[in-house]
């Protein structure tokens, strides 16, 4: 799917930020998850938009997902990538 990919999962190279937002968006996907992302992050729909290029928001969407391994993993196989890959993205923006 992406150039970047061997065996079909990504292997990290990806732009940080651009898995982040794909990561987003499979959150946002559901709508209980969705809620528990807001509940949990403290954010709002007004400040995720808001903050939608900023780093640390996109982090802590990836933290999210590492807080929930079943969340973790399930996405990382909707996006065709790993878990290791999410856990490097967010290590990248959290800089």
């Amino acid at each position: 799917m992406r150039p970047d990919t061997q065996n079909g999962k990504q292997d990290g190279g990806a732009d940080a930020a651009t898995l982040a937002l794909m990561a987003l968006g499979w959150t946002l996907s559901d709508g209980d998850r969705a809620d528990r992302l807001l509940a949990l992050t403290g954010l709002d729909a007004d400040a995720l938009r808001a903050g939608i290029d900023n780093p640390a928001i996109l982090a802590a969407v990836l933290a999210f997902l590492a807080d929930h391994e079943p969340d973790l993993i399930a996405c990382a196989e909707a996006l065709d990538t790993t878990p290791d890959a999410l856990n490097a993205a967010q290590e990248a923006l959290s800089r």
